[in-house]
């Protein structure tokens, strides 16, 4: 062979090493596409598993437990939460759930020991509610705590602080259009936000500011001390750990378009009904005039409001992370990714 090679003319040396090239990449090629098939049959051999373990399980009344869901949205006061809850009253016919509102006396987001074990014995064990989706100005309850073997599913809406309470204020005195004509607690006060701010007003307090926290936090005592970090903590582990989605105000359409494609026995179609239904944008503060850069520099020099803001930045940064990782936007428009998993080698073989 050596003698061979020392024969050949250097050209068709040259293209007899170019011609085992091309065939080793040609050769090389067959194999990658033989591994893409290969892996391409073991996904739709996998995908016919999963769909014969389903088929099996609705036939044996697994699909009962879908319709067990239980959706705790336990509103924060002027954070969109009535353009919100319109969307789950509009589907629940279209969809088959129930949409039941928790009217506490006199709005106190604080229930009593006996009431939080009647309210949670109601909501695990009221099996003609469910699928069921609670709503109200309730504190976070923890429903293990109470010896139950499931746990409700609980979603949320925060508001940048300030806005919020600005948005309570000017309600509290005139009002929105969702219900024009009835009489406001704080009906003719006409002084402005900015005013109370200057005169130093209970209404406009820093200590008004603290409501989101609480609200995440719970039913400890600690919860309702204006300016706990131990709160704050408490209320930043309750969101991560107990809470399956929490949106912002400001970004409220993505927060319904995400529960649409993580939740679609409750809110198919939502993302459709927020765009173009009349009530999704019906409940609108009237008489509202913006603070001054004044006035929210003074509520920004208080250290609640630094634990307060602390607190939604860090919902904010969350649901952030969240959307990066479900909705894509694309030509102005946002859309949600498919599913990126899928199972292979499932035993034992279905038979």
């Amino acid at each position: 062979m050596g003698l061979l090679r020392s024969t050949m003319p250097p050209k068709i040396q040259l293209l007899a090493v170019l011609a085992f090239g091309v065939a080793m990449l040609l050769i090389e090629n067959q194999i990658q596409r033989l591994d893409e098939s290969r892996a391409k049959l073991e996904r739709t051999m996998a995908r016919h598993e999963v769909v014969g373990v389903e088929l099996r399980r609705s036939e044996d009344g697994g699909g009962r437990e879908a319709d067990d869901s239980v959706i705790i949205y336990n509103r924060v006061p002027k954070t969109a939460s009535t353009s919100f809850t319109n969307i789950a009253y509009d589907l629940c016919s279209r969809n088959r759930f129930h949409v039941l509102h928790i009217n506490t006396t006199k709005n106190n987001p604080v229930m009593s020991l006996q009431d939080q074990v009647r309210f949670v014995r109601n909501v695990t064990t009221w099996r003609e509610m469910k699928p069921g989706f609670y709503h109200g100005h309730v504190a976070y309850l923890d429903f293990s705590k109470y010896g139950v073997k499931s746990k409700p599913m609980y979603i949320n809406v925060v508001r940048d602080p300030i806005e919020r309470l600005v948005s309570y204020y000017y309600f509290l005195r005139f009002g929105d259009d969702y219900r024009p004509g009835l009489r406001r607690r704080k009906q003719g006060d006409k002084k402005t936000f900015d005013e109370c701010v200057s005169s130093g007003g209970s209404d406009c307090a820093p200590e008004k500011l603290w409501l989101q926290i609480p609200f995440f936090c719970g039913h400890h005592s600690e919860c309702w001390n204006a300016g706990s970090r131990w709160a704050l903590e408490q209320a930043k582990y309750n969101l991560v750990n107990e809470y399956l989605l929490v949106g912002v105000t400001e970004e409220l359409e993505d927060f319904i378009m995400i529960l649409e494609a993580v939740l679609p026995r409750f809110f198919k179609g939502a993302t459709e009904l927020y765009r173009s239904g009349k009530k999704s944008h019906l409940r609108k503060t009237t008489e509202k005039k913006p603070p001054t850069k004044e006035t929210i520099a003074k509520l920004q020099q208080s250290d609640i409001w630094k634990i307060e803001n602390e607190f939604y930045e860090f919902a904010l940064e969350h649901f952030q992370f969240v959307r990066a990782h479900t909705v894509r936007e694309k030509d102005g428009e946002l859309y949600v990714l498919a599913q990126s998993f899928f199972y292979e080698k499932i035993y034992p073989k279905l038979s």
